[in-house]
Formats: C-alpha cells, sequence, structure tokens
C-alpha cells in the first residue's frame, strides 16, 4: 500500500535531547539490525526496545501481507507476547489497519472512545488495551507493517511529544524487515536453485504420442492448476514437469522437486514443511522446508502415491488453504506455490484400497497427463539414444560415438521396462564399454540382444524383467542396496520399496 508522501518527523524534535534511556534503546535496537539479517531477531528487539521507551505493558510489530490483506503479528512482548506472535486479522481492521490505510501515526488515548478500534485480539487473549500507539512502518513510500505500544506503566496517557520517537522505531523496522525479507528471499533462491538444476534433459523426439503429450504441457503450463502427471517409472516425468514449469510465469523463479518415496513419513515431513530447532533429535537448527523455497515458484511432487496417510492430510490443507505448520511449530505460514504431482501407481485404484484420499485426489488431478511409455514411441529411440550418446561422451570426458543399425534395432525391438532412464544407462554403459567410435550389439546388455525363436531380439514384460534387473543388480553388487540402487538409477528407498514389492529375497 501507498501512501502520499513519507512521514517527516518532527524536525523539533532531536535525537541528542533524548534521555540516556531512550538512547540506549535506540542504540540496541540499530545494532541489532546492522548485526543480524534475521527477521525475528530484528523485529523482537524493535518492539521489546519500543515497549521499554515508551514505558508500556506491551509492545508489538505487526507485519502487512498484501496478498491476503492481512495484518500479521511478527513480534510481541509483554504479558500475552507469545500467544500472539503469528495471529493474524484482516488488514481492514482495527486502528492498525486504520494506520495502514491511511500511512499516519496515531495516538488515542483511550480506545473504548474509539471506532475503529478492534476488539477481537483483546477478546481472545483476554487483556484489556486502555490506550496505544500505533506508527506504520514504512519503507520507500510503502507501508510494509504497524510498530505499537499499548497501555502506559504508569496508567497516564502516552505523551505526544513522544510520538516521533516511536515513529524513529518504526522507521528502524522497516529499514530490518525490508533488509531481512530481502536476504531470505535471496537466500531462498539459492538454495532452491542448487537444489534442483531446472536445465535437467531435454524432450527428444517426435512421435506422435509425444507430441499430444506436449501439447497439453503447453496448454496447462500458462495457468496456475495443479497438474498430475501419470506413467511409468523412468518415462520423463520430472522432465516434463520442468518443460511446463520453464513455459510459465513462474519460469524466473524456483523448480523444486521432491522425490516423495525417497524418504521416510518423518523426514519427508520435514522436508516439505521444514522444522524448527529442537523439534526433534537431529533438528540442531532451523530449517525451511520444500514449500518455503518453492514460495512463487513451482513445487513438483513425485511419486506422490507412496505417502502416508498423516502426510495425505497436510497436503490437502496446502492445496485448499496454501498453509501449513513447520514441524515442532505453532506459526501458520503461506506458500503460493504451483503444483505439479507424478506417480506410477493407479491413484483410483488406490482410493477403492483405502490407500489414498479421494479429496486430495481431486486436488491434484486438474489436469492430469499421461506420459507414454518408451515402448509406445519406439521412433523416438534413435533420435534419444543419440542423445544420451552425445551426453554420455561429453560427462565421460570420451570421443563422440554413433550407434551401428544393428545395435539400433535391438534397442528398437527391446520392451524398455524402465523406458528412458533405463535407455539412458544402457548408453553410458555401452559408452563406456566401447573401444571405437561404433557402439555395436555386443556392447548391450544380454537381455537386449537376446533373441526369441524368431530371431528377434526378445520383448520381455514390465515386471518380470523389472524383478530381473533387480535381482541381477543386487546379485552384481554382492547384495548391497545402496551400491545396486546407484546402478539402477533409483534411489535406495525405491529399491527397497520394489524388493518388497517383488518378494525379493537373497536366497536367490
Amino acid at each position: 500500500m501507498r501512501v502520499g508522501k513519507k512521514i517527516v518527523l518532527n524536525m523539533k524534535f532531536e535525537i541528542a535531547n533524548l534521555p540516556p534511556d531512550s538512547l540506549t534503546a535506540l542504540a540496541r535496537a540499530s545494532a541489532a539490525i546492522n548485526s543480524t539479517l534475521d527477521l525475528d531477531t530484528v523485529l523482537n528487539q524493535i518492539a521489546k526496545s519500543a515497549a521499554a521507551v515508551m514505558q508500556a505493558e506491551a509492545s508489538s510489530v505487526l507485519r502487512l501481507e498484501k496478498r491476503r490483506n492481512k495484518l500479521i503479528f511478527a513480534a510481541a512482548v509483554g504479558e500475552q507476547g507469545k500467544q500472539l506472535v503469528g495471529k493474524e486479522f484482516d488488514a481492514n481492521l482495527g486502528i492498525a489497519g486504520h494506520v495502514v490505510r491511511t500511512g499516519k501515526s496515531e495516538n488515542i488515548a483511550n480506545v473504548g472512545d474509539n471506532p475503529d478500534f478492534f476488539r477481537g485480539i483483546d477478546e481472545e487473549l483476554r487483556f484489556q488495551t486502555r490506550g496505544l500507539m500505533a506508527t506504520p512502518m514504512i519503507f520507500k513510500d510503502e507501508v510494509i507493517g504497524v510498530v505499537e505500544v499499548l497501555n502506559r506503566k504508569d496508567g497516564t496517557e502516552f505523551p505526544e511529544s513522544e510520538r516521533p520517537l516511536l515513529e524513529l522505531f518504526a522507521n528502524l523496522a522497516a529499514c530490518g524487515a525490508r533488509n531481512a525479507i530481502t536476504h531470505a528471499d535471496l537466500a531462498k533462491q539459492r538454495n532452491a536453485f542448487r537444489d534442483s538444476v531446472l536445465a535437467g534433459m531435454d524432450i527428444v523426439g517426435s512421435s506422435k504420442g509425444l507430441k499430444d503429450t506436449i501439447k497439453l504441457a503447453d496448454r496447462v503450463a500458462p495457468t496456475n492448476a495443479t497438474a498430475l502427471l501419470t506413467g511409468e517409472t523412468g518415462t520423463g516425468k520430472e522432465v516434463l514437469a520442468k518443460y511446463i514449469h520453464n513455459a510459465s510465469e513462474r519460469a524466473d523463479k524456483a523448480f523444486v522437486a521432491v522425490n516423495c518415496a525417497a524418504l521416510p513419513e518423518g523426514l519427508l515431513e520435514s522436508e516439505l514443511f521444514g522444522h524448527e530447532k529442537g523439534s526433534f533429535t537431529g533438528a540442531i537448527a532451523q530449517r525451511a522446508g520444500r514449500f518455503e523455497l518453492a514460495d512463487n515458484g513451482t513445487l513438483f511432487l513425485d511419486e506422490i502415491g507412496e505417502i502416508s496417510a498423516s502426510i495425505q492430510v497436510k497436503l490437502l490443507r496446502v492445496l485448499q488453504e496454501k498453509a501449513f505448520t513447520r514441524v515442532g511449530g505453532t506459526q501458520t505460514r503461506y506458500s503460493d506455490v504451483r503444483i505439479i504431482a507424478a506417480t506410477n501407481r493407479d491413484l483410483k485404484k488406490a482410493i477403492e484400497d483405502g490407500h489414498f484420499r479421494d479429496d486430495l485426489f481431486y486436488r491434484l488431478n486438474v489436469f492430469p497427463i499421461a506420459v507414454p511409455p518408451l515402448r509406445e514411441r519406439r521412433s523416438d529411440i534413435p533420435d534419444l539414444a543419440s542423445h544420451f550418446c552425445q551426453s554420455a561422451a561429453i560427462d565421460l570426458g570420451v570421443p563422440p560415438h554413433n550407434i551401428s543399425d544393428d545395435a539400433l534395432e535391438a534397442l528398437r525391438r527391446y520392451n524398455w521396462p524402465g523406458n528412458i532412464r533405463e535407455l539412458a544407462n544402457v548408453i553410458e554403459r555401452a559408452v563406456l564399454l566401447c573401444d571405437g567410435p561404433i557402439i555395436f550389439p555386443r556392447q548391450l546388455p544380454p537381455e537386449i540382444t537376446a533373441t526369441d525363436s524368431g530371431g528377434h531380439p526378445a520383448i520381455t514384460t514390465l515386471p518380470g524383467n523389472e524383478r530381473e534387473m533387480i535381482v541381477q543388480s543386487l546379485r552384481e553388487n554382492y547384495w548391497n542396496q545402496s551400491k545396486a540402487a546407484r546402478s539402477l538409477g533409483i534411489s535406495r528407498d525405491n529399491l527397497r520399496y520394489r524388493i518388497k514389492k517383488y518378494g525379493i529375497n537373497r536366497e536367490e
């Protein structure tokens, strides 16, 4: 909210003439702002100093959230201070709301006589406000919050001569808040960019199935609609999610990906929503979750069908209200993220079996996109194989390779239970094994070059071949699950899920 002009302090008010206690409080507030970029520390010091200087029973700093038109108690001192932090009310209400609208400070001797006074907070906390002084926090002509002090300790009114002093505190609070918010935003963007590489893999191919998928992605990308990507493991759902993000209005914001099957329930909750220091064993510091890191950007929730019932409830709340609470915290936080979810499970079947909430499904399934398996877009295999040859050569630091016609035919005939991810791994392995410039069938795995009774490469079924691949990888890695998972290109938790799914045991 803009104000017509900056608040101009009373020029007759000389800082040098302040009493020692006031000067000390101002010095402490300035020191707090210059010594830290932690928003909570800065605002708490402002509230504490303002109450001390103004001889008030209580003091608070309210932050204006314009998008929702809410005033939120960001810091508070006094008898009910701790209970007040995090509470919010409509920015059109109360004396604080009036200060936001006008951009001018107010000194109210008796709030009972003021028609703007909002009694809701007093009634909730069982606190009686007699008089208060409130002033806007203004940064570059824009109101970003309010500082207020309540009830002078000696029972008298707040002296009008001290109004400029509170305005000084508000100016300090505005500068400190803006600097801390800017720092937090930069840190959030840096962490989000570090955690997820936006470049990803290119979408390669020209088959009809792929073109149909891209058309749907192009249709949903410019909107804020939630998209649900369905398809088998390894079909490139995350690549498509990045494509949608990069084609959206949020392209310059963070793209944050979370594999919901890779973490146990407790850690997944912390990963999504963050946690407070000391909230559980190992929580040695406060940590922002992925919803906070993805604010104003895109959050990709991969393997959404694997989340537990309790996480489903919390996720549903975020989708409905854009609100969440950190693990071990009490403050409600808000995040404006665009959700793209993905699954290789039949969620409707999971709903019938009681493993997935139908209301969450309908929230996620706003715009479903089915990603075709590689066996349904075999015409793309030559282009994909060539693409992976080039990228593997660059990554491994070896000369580029071509693929022989016989090898390409074997690749085309294979059923690809692991889809594009499996193809990428096969090509990388072939590049490593190849001594010359051309990849021949002998550099491909035996299951790809195996022939059926007609002399053609065998086409296997998905479950049987996937189970065989997992058993083979476990044997090759002496049943070390971490190494086997790396060789398969999946997480260890993902591998454990499939070991359980297929009933694989070491006796095999």
